[in-house]
């Protein structure tokens, strides 16, 4: 059974940067492709960032593009997302998951595997 746990949520001031984590266990970590999701109140849940299986290619949202970085490590089963310059509008519950190619992908249907979700907020 696959499992991904995010960590590193909170409350941030706009300008601020925060860090997500995502622990990943259950399947062979570093042959898939990862991606960050998020969902504010009342909207569909939006691709934020995702990274390919060897960390090499990654790909971003056009709203978080220059502010946001994708990384992993697959050593340790681990993909992580830097936030910074963080905005009111990034408020959002974000979610890791977890892809079926090794390959980038940026829809929904292109990932199977979803954690909890942790929730960013971003005060004014």
């Amino acid at each position: 059974q696959v499992r991904l746990v995010e960590s590193g949520g909170g409350l941030v001031q706009a300008g601020g940067s925060l860090r997500l984590s995502c622990a990943a266990s259950g399947r062979t970590f570093r042959n898939y492709a990862m991606g960050w999701f998020r969902q504010a109140p009342g909207k569909e849940r939006e691709f934020v960032a995702a990274v390919s299986w060897s960390g090499a290619y990654t790909y971003y949202a056009e709203s978080v593009k220059g502010r946001f970085a994708i990384s992993r490590d697959n050593a340790r089963s681990t993909v992580s997302l830097q936030m910074n310059s963080l905005k009111p509008g990034d408020t959002a519950v974000y979610y890791c998951a977890g892809g079926t190619t090794s390959e980038i992908g940026t829809d929904r249907s292109e990932y199977v595997y979803w954690g909890q979700g942790t929730q960013v907020t971003v005060s004014s």
